[in-house]
């Protein structure tokens, strides 16, 4: 049979790219159409790779750990002839191997201006950055040793340097060579202008190191609680925060809801909660202010067509994912309330895909879910705006009334708006919070759901 090439799949609009986490298949395994070759993981979902095929795995052309970009070729499947017949030296990895080891090293003397390095860059440097095997090649082709890689600024996810990140940067290059290595007697010196010394040192800040005390317990953050880590790091490091505060009555939507839960439930074998209905607010208030859904890229703001939803959602690990309702403002109440179950359910469950967390235009959380009246939300970058809606409280109120005012026990929420003050100032972030909480009040309790 001819050879087939297992291509790294598209999975949603905004990721480029995903981590190889683990073979299932060794060379030489047989595989079924649609059989799932290798496990994949974009920023936090991990899925898997099925074949497009039948035949034998011939070739993997990445290794776990690998970084590889949608629309590349990650092994190769044919017959199994093809198989035995196979040899290392087919292997694009392999075949760079040998060039690399006998290229003759370069005397002191003749190095030239943009000196070639023999440093080797690791997947990842001492701060925690990664860097693809792209970008990690054009370095070593173009003499960048890893503290110059350091000090390039990344666009990419996670604040990753990308290829256009690189190849900007080379025409802007000093001329000068970032910190290289010689030897004379045993004894490594560097030689690095101080200039040069001080564009590469200055972004990278080394955290203290943290001393055990007895009966510490160590424990290894896992693979998704790094992203996260990573991510809220750099939407901090990207976006200038500033949170407005409301109190908003909910006290109509409360005793609707209480009304209707159980005819909901018999009519639409769902269970309503406030979410939907806070997002829906969300949503009108998004096509008043709508630069409110918008995007950042370098000095240009993209305004976002569609409003698409995201719903931080705590896993039973501890950890945080959000999953994301594409074009939550064509649907109405009883939509948004099936897809914040369904998402929800399948995120807990480990069954989403990379698809249901790509696109968000703008976030939503629920921090009254674990009891906390109000919160101090990261913004999910590239997003520029985030909501948390806190718990529901009795409180006593003053209200109007025909015959003056009164006071009343009243159930209300603090909404807790947090936005990027690069493009959203305090006036848009506070009149937007505002409008939200104006919508939950004039609830019409009256409504059919």
């Amino acid at each position: 049979m001819a050879q087939v090439e297992l291509i790294m799949p598209k999975m949603g609009e905004s990721v480029a790219e995903a981590t190889i986490t683990n073979w299932l298949k060794e060379v030489g395994d047989t595989i079924e159409m649609d059989e799932s070759v290798v496990e994949i993981a974009t920023d936090k979902v991990d899925s898997e790779v099925p074949s497009t095929t039948e035949g034998v795995l011939i070739k993997r052309l990445f290794e776990e750990g690998d970084v590889v970009q949608v629309g590349q070729a990650i092994a190769i499947i044919g017959s199994e002839g093809e198989a035995a017949a196979e040899t290392p030296a087919s292997s694009p990895k392999a075949e760079a191997a040998p060039v690399a080891e006998a290229a003759p090293v370069a005397p002191v003397a003749q190095a030239t201006p943009i000196a070639a390095t023999s440093e080797k860059i690791g997947k990842t440097s001492d701060s925690g950055k990664f860097y693809s095997p792209l970008v990690r090649s054009i370095a070593e082709k173009e003499g960048i040793a890893l503290a110059e890689l350091e000090a390039i600024a990344g666009t990419g996810k996670d604040g990753r340097v990308t290829k256009k990140d690189i190849l900007d940067y080379l025409p802007n290059r000093t001329g000068e060579v970032a910190a290289q290595p010689t030897s004379t007697n045993g004894i490594t010196s560097t030689s690095t202008s101080p200039a040069t010394a001080a564009k590469a040192e200055a972004p990278k800040k080394v955290a203290p190191s943290i001393a055990s005390m007895p009966g510490d317990e160590i424990i290894e953050m896992d693979r998704m609680r790094k992203l996260i880590s990573d991510h809220m790091v750099m939407s901090k490091h990207t976006s200038p925060h500033v949170t407005s505060f409301v109190e908003a009555d909910m006290t109509n939507i409360f005793n609707w809801r209480n009304k209707v839960k159980n005819e909901f439930m018999a009519r639409e074998n769902e269970k309503i909660t406030f979410t939907p209905i806070i997002m829906e607010a969300i949503i009108k208030a998004i096509k008043d202010f709508p630069f409110i859904n918008v995007s950042v890229d370098g000095d240009k703001i993209i305004k976002r067509k569609n409003i698409n939803l995201g719903m931080a959602t705590a896993l039973p690990s501890g950890n945080l994912i959000v999953p994301v309702i594409k074009n939550a403002d064509q649907l109405n109440l009883v939509g948004l309330t099936k897809a914040v179950n369904d998402l929800a359910n399948r995120a807990r469950n480990n069954a989403l895909t990379p698809d249901d967390i790509s696109g968000g235009t703008y976030t939503v959380t629920n921090v009254g879910t674990f009891g906390n009246v109000m919160g101090t939300p990261i913004i999910n970058q590239p997003q520029v705006a985030i909501m948390a809606a806190g718990a529901i409280q009795k409180k006593p109120a003053v209200i109007e009334t025909p015959n003056g005012d009164a006071i009343a026990i009243r159930h209300k929420m603090f909404l807790s708006h947090a936005y990027d003050h690069r493009v959203v100032d305090g006036a848009l972030g506070g009149m937007f919070v505002r409008r939200v909480a104006d919508y939950l009040e004039q609830f019409d309790v009256n409504r059919e759901f």
